[in-house]
């Protein structure tokens, strides 16, 4: 069991982040609300993940499929969870991955999204799916690159999927200033898809722990928070 001083602090922690989180909102305009903290839980076990859910965050993310799966198989829990892939998803995986009945944000092919269209309609389900761009054309990252974006939007799976946005990360060592132009630019290309495929496209999900004030001055309507949730609880190298 978790012990009390370390559910404490779990529950100072997720407090911190909301409150940076709806501050961050309202200097940008915005309402509080307005901004969904996905709980990254890739760093802990699923003894540490139910605790972050006792503190008050229903929202998880997970990088790993096989961590999903087996975390959603194991934990029970009091309140209604969702569970949300971020990291890289792969054809084989899919199938199972689609029990824990995610929000998946790194469609990062047409192939992927095929994948998930035929197991999702095979199973019954509608999955909510984000499109993940590369928009700092960084060649070690994942993700679209944002001229292709349109075909994509075109020609999408006749069903099983429903496309809620795009999802976006900033190149790998940029000042926050190059991080809030590159989150500038996804809310912009989400805009011109918008318009021009006529689809709504609502979700941005941008920023994670380091970066995601200016993911949220940018329009982010999702940010990824793992590492500051766990400070003091974990050594993360």
């Amino acid at each position: 069991m978790i012990e009390q001083k370390m559910q404490q602090r779990l529950s100072e922690n997720w407090q911190a982040v909301q409150q940076k989180v709806h501050e961050a909102a309202i200097n940008s305009g915005r309402a509080e609300d307005s901004v969904q903290i996905i709980g990254v839980s890739k760093y802990v076990d699923a003894e540490t993940t139910l605790a972050l859910v006792k503190a008050g965050c229903r929202q998880l993310g997970e990088s790993r499929p096989q961590l999903m799966w087996q975390k959603t198989e194991e934990l029970t829990f009091d309140q209604p969870v969702t569970w949300h892939m971020i990291g890289h998803l792969q054809r084989n995986k899919v199938r199972r991955l689609l029990r824990s009945k995610p929000m998946i944000h790194s469609v990062d092919s047409q192939r992927i999204l095929a994948a998930i269209a035929e197991h999702a309609s095979n199973q019954g389900l509608i999955v909510d799916v984000l499109l993940e761009v590369n928009v700092s054309a960084d060649e070690a990252k994942t993700g679209f690159l944002p001229e292709s974006l349109e075909a994509v939007l075109d020609s999408l799976p006749a069903a099983g999927v429903r496309v809620k946005g795009l999802m976006a990360m900033a190149g790998w060592g940029t000042s926050s200033d190059a991080a809030r132009t590159h989150f500038d630019k996804t809310r912009e290309l989400r805009d011109r898809l918008s318009q021009s495929s006529g689809q709504a496209l609502p979700e941005l999900s941008m920023g994670m722990s380091g970066d995601f004030p200016e993911a949220i001055r940018a329009g982010a309507t999702m940010v990824r928070i793992g590492s500051i949730l766990f400070e003091g609880l974990i050594d993360q190298g």
